[in-house]
């Protein structure tokens, strides 16, 4: 996946277990799509608390947040539910969602990386920032392209 690709036609289960496609978004947001390696890790918890501590900020650019790991639809539930995480959670156990984004493994190849692809209302990648070291660049980046001038 590069800047200027279309996002793939998916379809994973959210933290309640609902079907999410994501084609379905196309046409009426943009999406910041974040991949992190695990629920309830040192990191990862602080990625997806600063995603929900800017959610307003994703709301007012008309951007839909949706966090995606390789961790199950129960993991997802308890992990939105004990942070109070107010967006979408995609469980992608069998690492469709990894392979078609082609998200690289971390530093150390054990776990899934840390990769946060912006898109347009089109569902055209904007941008893609990758850094498995500080999760809360992640939330900086997303709104810094949306919120740039087009």
């Amino acid at each position: 996946m590069k800047i200027g690709d279309q996002i793939p036609d998916l379809t994973l289960p959210d933290q309640n277990g609902q079907p999410i496609r994501l084609h379905d978004f196309i046409g009426k947001n943009p999406l910041v799509i974040f991949f992190y390696p695990k629920d309830n890790t040192p990191g990862c918890t602080r990625e997806a608390c600063s995603f929900r501590d800017s959610y307003h900020q994703f709301q007012a650019a008309g951007a839909h947040v949706i966090g995606i790991s390789t961790d199950s639809v129960d993991s997802h539930r308890q992990f939105a539910d004990s942070h109070q995480l107010t967006y979408l959670l995609l469980s992608d156990t069998a690492q469709l969602a990894q392979q078609a984004f082609h998200v690289p493994r971390n530093l150390f190849g054990l776990l899934p990386g840390r990769v946060t692809y912006v898109t347009d209302i089109h569902g055209i990648v904007l941008h893609i920032y990758d850094s498995a070291l500080q999760p809360r660049h992640h939330v900086r980046e997303a709104l810094r392209v949306l919120q740039s001038p087009a």
